[in-house]
C-alpha cells in the first residue's frame, strides 16, 4: 500500500484532558478508600481553598460576559448603537 491511511479522526485535545482527570479522580478515590489522604489539606482548608477558586471563576466569568473585552464584541455593541439599537 503506497498511501499510507491517514487517521481521519484524530483524540481530541479536550477528550485527552478529561480522561487524565478522571483517571487522576479515580486514583484519589481509591486512595482515600485505602484509608490514605493523598491531600494534605485539613477539611477548613479545603473549604476555604474551593470557594476562593469558586469566587474567582464567577468573578472573571461575569467580567467577561458583562464587557466588550474582545475586538468583535466592541465591533458589534458600535454598530448596534450606531443603527440605534442599543
Amino acid at each position: 500500500m503506497a498511501n499510507k491511511e491517514r487517521n481521519l479522526a484524530p483524540f481530541d485535545k479536550m477528550m485527552i484532558i478529561r480522561t487524565a482527570i478522571l483517571l487522576i479522580a479515580w486514583f484519589n478515590q481509591f486512595l482515600v478508600l485505602k484509608g490514605y489522604s493523598p491531600l494534605p489539606f485539613t477539611d477548613s482548608e479545603l473549604e476555604l481553598g474551593v470557594t476562593a477558586i469558586i469566587t474567582f471563576l464567577a468573578s472573571i466569568w461575569a467580567w467577561w460576559k458583562n464587557n466588550d473585552v474582545r475586538y468583535k464584541a466592541r465591533r458589534n455593541t458600535q454598530y448596534l448603537k450606531d443603527k440605534g439599537l442599543k
